[in-house]
């Protein structure tokens, strides 16, 4: 039995933190984020959960004391933003080539600079080929659901790596919307124990954690762990059907919004894909068969299903919220169109970036896209692959 609420999207994600109780957190607070280790503490000091938890002195030390935990044998978390992620980058790779399947909570936020704590997705994107697991959502309701979720995917004997759920910094994170939470039983008995096979603490095997790897040896590690992402592609889709049978949503590597009959698509990640189902509703009235595909699961990247789901499209626009910097446009589109490339895709293709530091997009700026890939769709490209929308004049 669902239970109706009202929470902000920080809100969602600390409950769910609270009803998955792990054994520690260790957390430095960083707008806009702050409030998930805010909420977490009370919920301890109030004597709702039993998790540990670590006030450390920076990012880099909340990322480093994870490590030690989740080896040691505890089931563990942490969040945090922008710069607060980018001052775990050392210790990110480090979690990841240990196999180590703690969880993030990312609040997306701008990295600097110049300084701003507004949503953009360039914090987490900067970290894509980290080794995390990385799941997005749309609104409050997704970043509880996606938090419910994760230990089983990260947790997972095939899988074993950290995994990251990320939502947009102030849209989500702090707008309040109605949400359904499932009971706390429930996702108990969903989430599970945590029964590490290899720990440190386990006096029966003796073992290290992050030695020294020869030549010999270290080449073989890389390999296992990037099948260990693969594996995730299988278990995201497994873990999915069952969270539908508890709470009767269903999830997996996309959601399709007007995409299978749609000529003209447009592919983006979080919650401006709200702002553009709307500009869809309004032009599917005009007659005009847009649609949309929106990324949850960007690691590991599904690439064939994206461009399966693509195909006999017209036009697409790739819309990333972040600069890549590569002078050919952002990752989300350089991903996308290796993806369609491969997939001997015919469609015309551009990559717009956009929502750079919380600037708006607006259900008009969506409509005027979908006319631009009408005319692409006819006439072919005309102006660059790579451009920025919502621009001032």
């Amino acid at each position: 039995m669902s239970i109706k609420e009202r929470m902000s999207g920080n809100e969602a994600v600390a409950y769910a933190m609270k009803q998955v109780n792990p054994d520690v957190m260790p957390a430095f607070p960083i707008t806009p984020s702050t409030e998930l280790p805010q909420f977490v503490a009370n919920y301890i000091a109030n004597g709702e959960m039993d998790t540990e938890f670590i006030p450390v002195e920076s990012e880099h030390s909340s990322m480093s004391c994870a490590i030690g935990a989740e080896a040691a044998g505890a089931r563990t978390m942490t969040a945090t933003s922008s710069c607060g992620l980018a001052f775990m980058w050392e210790v990110l790779y480090v979690a990841a080539s240990n196999r180590l399947p703690l969880c993030m909570a990312v609040v997306n936020r701008a990295l600097s600079g110049p300084i701003n704590i507004n949503a953009e997705h360039s914090d987490s994107m900067g970290a894509r080929d980290s080794g995390w697991i990385q799941i997005y959502a749309e609104n409050n309701q997704e970043a509880y659901d996606n938090f419910v979720q994760a230990y089983r995917i990260s947790e997972h004997r095939d899988v074993l790596l950290p995994i990251m759920i990320c939502q947009d910094g102030f849209i989500t994170s702090h707008a309040v919307e109605n949400i359904e939470l499932i009971e706390d039983a429930a996702v108990k008995q969903f989430v599970g124990e945590y029964r590490p096979e290899h720990y440190l603490l386990n006096p029966e095997e003796k073992m290290s954690v992050g030695p020294y790897a020869i030549s010999p040896y270290c080449m073989e590690a890389k390999r296992a762990q990037a099948q260990a992402m693969e594996n995730a592609k299988q278990v995201i889709l497994d873990v999915a059907k069952e969270f539908e049978a508890i709470s009767g949503r269903k999830y997996g590597f996309y959601e399709g919004y007007c995409l299978k009959d749609a000529e003209y698509a447009i592919v983006a990640i979080g919650s401006a894909c709200g702002t553009m189902k709307d500009a869809i509703d309004h032009l599917r009235k005009r007659g005009i068969k847009a649609g949309l595909l929106k990324v949850r699961v960007f690691r590991p990247f599904p690439g064939e299903e994206f461009a399966e789901a693509l195909k006999d499209k017209k036009a697409i626009a790739i819309m990333d919220r972040c600069e890549g910097y590569s002078a050919n446009g952002g990752p989300l589109g350089a991903e996308v169109t290796a993806a369609l490339y491969r997939a001997k895709s015919h469609a015309e293709v551009i990559n717009l970036v956009y929502g750079l530091s919380g600037r708006d997009l607006r259900v008009e700026d969506v409509e005027k896209i979908y006319e631009n890939l009408i005319d692409m769709g006819e006439h072919g490209v005309k102006d660059d692959h790579y451009r920025y929308i919502g621009l001032r004049e």
